[in-house]
C-alpha cells in the first residue's frame, strides 16, 4: 500500500467510525463538544482547547426519537436526536445547535429537554448583512462563548481566539486545495475516497486533519496527469455521505469536480479575516456566507446563477442534486435551480436522500441514464 493509499484509508476509518475517533480524544483528557449543523463558530470552541465533534446523524432509523418528531421531519435532526438519546454520544461534554431552519428550532426546543450535558442554543439572524445583523451575531458569539468557558473551567483570551482562526483558515485552505486535485485526479481519488476525506474533517481536531491533507495534496501534485473518459460534475444539496451511495458515482464514471453540499464545502468557501477584533472577524464570517438554501437572501435568484456559475468554473458538464427528504428549503429552491439548469443546457438530476435509505437501486438506474446523458 503506498502512502496515497494508507492516507485514505485513514480518512476512511474516522469517517466510518467517529465514535472511535471520539474515544481517543477522551483518552487523551479532550472535552468534547457535540456540534449540529450549520455555521457553528467552531473556533470559539477549539480556542478553549475543547474539540468541536460535528453532528449530522448517521444512517439508520430512528426509534426512540420518533417519540419527539413527527415522520416527515428530515432525517439529519431524527437521527441527530436518535445519537443523543441512545447513548452514541455518551462522554461529551456539551452540545451546541444553531436555528438555521424550521426543523433545527424544534431540535433545539427537544435537545434542551433530554440533553444530560449543557445544551448551548445558539440563534443566527435572519439579517446577517447589515450592521445590526453583524452585532446581534456577535453578541450571540459572545454568549457561546461564556458557555463554553464554564464547561472549559477557563477563560478564553483573544490570542486563543486567533490561534484557532488561523488553525481553521489552513484546514479551509487546504480542503479547497484538496477538493480542486480530487477532480483532476479521480481514478486515485474515488468518489467513496473523496466523501470521507470531506467527512472525517467533522470528527478531527483540525489542525491534524490538516496536517494529513497537506500530506495528501503534495503526493498528488506530483502525480502525472490523469485524461478521464467519463462525466465530471457537480454536486449540490445539504449532504450526500452515504458511500453506497457515493459507489454509484465511481461506477458510471461520474467524477466530482466541485460541490455545493452544506456538509462539503460551502462552510470552507470563505475564510475568517486575521486582523481587528476576533469575535467581529467572526460576526463578518458569518455575515459573509451567501448561495445557500437556509440562508435569507433578498435576491434569491443569486443561487440559480452561482450553480450555473460553478458549472462553468469548474468544467463540470452536469449537476446531481442530493435532495434531503422532508426539507422544505430545498424544496422551495428547485423549480428556480431546475429552471435555470434548464435554460442554460446543462445536465442535471435529483436524487433523494434520507439518512434511512438503505437501497440505493433507483438512484442506480438514473445515475447510469444521467451519465449516458452527460458525457460529452
Amino acid at each position: 500500500m503506498d502512502r496515497i493509499e494508507e492516507l485514505l484509508s485513514l480518512f476512511q476509518e474516522i469517517s466510518e467510525n467517529p465514535r472511535e475517533q471520539m474515544d481517543e480524544y477522551l483518552m487523551e483528557g479532550k472535552k468534547i463538544i457535540g456540534c449540529f449543523p450549520y455555521y457553528v463558530p467552531e473556533e470559539i470552541i477549539a480556542a478553549a482547547g475543547m474539540v468541536p465533534f460535528g453532528l449530522w446523524g448517521k444512517h439508520g432509523t430512528p426509534k426512540a426519537a420518533k417519540e419527539y418528531f413527527a415522520s416527515f421531519y428530515c432525517s439529519i435532526a431524527q437521527m441527530g436526536l436518535e445519537m443523543v438519546l441512545d447513548g452514541t454520544l455518551e462522554g461529551i461534554s456539551g452540545i451546541l445547535c444553531t436555528t438555521l431552519c424550521d426543523t433545527l428550532r424544534p431540535l433545539t426546543q427537544n435537545l434542551k429537554t433530554v440533553c444530560k450535558v449543557p445544551f448551548i442554543f445558539l440563534a443566527h439572524p435572519q439579517n446577517r448583512k447589515p450592521e445590526y445583523g453583524i452585532t446581534f451575531t456577535r453578541r450571540q458569539y459572545e454568549n457561546v462563548k461564556k458557555q463554553i468557558e464554564t464547561i472549559a473551567g477557563k477563560a478564553i483570551t483573544e490570542e486563543d481566539l486567533w490561534g484557532a482562526i488561523r488553525i481553521y483558515n489552513d484546514n479551509r485552505k487546504a480542503l479547497r486545495r484538496f477538493v480542486e486535485l480530487a477532480g483532476k485526479y479521480p481514478r486515485e481519488i474515488s468518489a467513496v475516497c473523496r466523501g470521507a476525506v470531506l467527512k472525517s474533517r467533522h470528527f478531527m481536531k483540525k489542525e491534524e486533519h490538516t496536517a494529513l491533507l497537506t500530506e495528501l495534496n503534495g503526493l498528488l501534485e506530483n502525480l502525472p496527469e490523469e485524461k478521464w473518459t467519463g462525466a465530471k460534475v457537480l454536486t449540490s444539496g445539504i449532504i450526500l455521505d452515504n458511500p453506497k451511495l457515493l459507489k454509484l458515482f465511481d461506477e458510471q464514471k461520474l467524477v466530482i469536480v466541485a460541490d455545493d453540499v452544506a456538509h462539503e464545502s460551502r462552510a470552507i468557501r470563505k475564510d475568517v479575516r486575521e486582523s481587528g477584533d476576533a469575535m467581529d472577524a467572526l460576526a463578518r464570517h458569518f455575515a459573509s456566507q451567501d448561495e445557500d438554501t437556509i440562508l435569507y437572501d433578498a435576491k434569491w435568484h443569486k443561487r440559480s446563477s452561482y450553480i450555473v456559475d460553478k458549472v462553468r468554473s469548474s468544467g463540470a458538464v452536469g449537476v446531481v442534486i442530493s435532495m434531503m427528504t422532508f426539507c422544505d428549503p430545498e424544496e422551495i429552491e428547485y423549480p428556480s435551480l431546475k429552471k435555470a439548469l434548464e435554460e442554460e443546457g446543462i445536465p442535471y438530476i435529483m436524487l433523494g436522500y434520507d439518512h434511512q435509505i438503505e437501497d440505493f437501486g433507483q438512484a442506480a438506474t438514473s445515475l447510469q441514464a444521467f451519465a449516458d446523458i452527460a458525457v460529452p
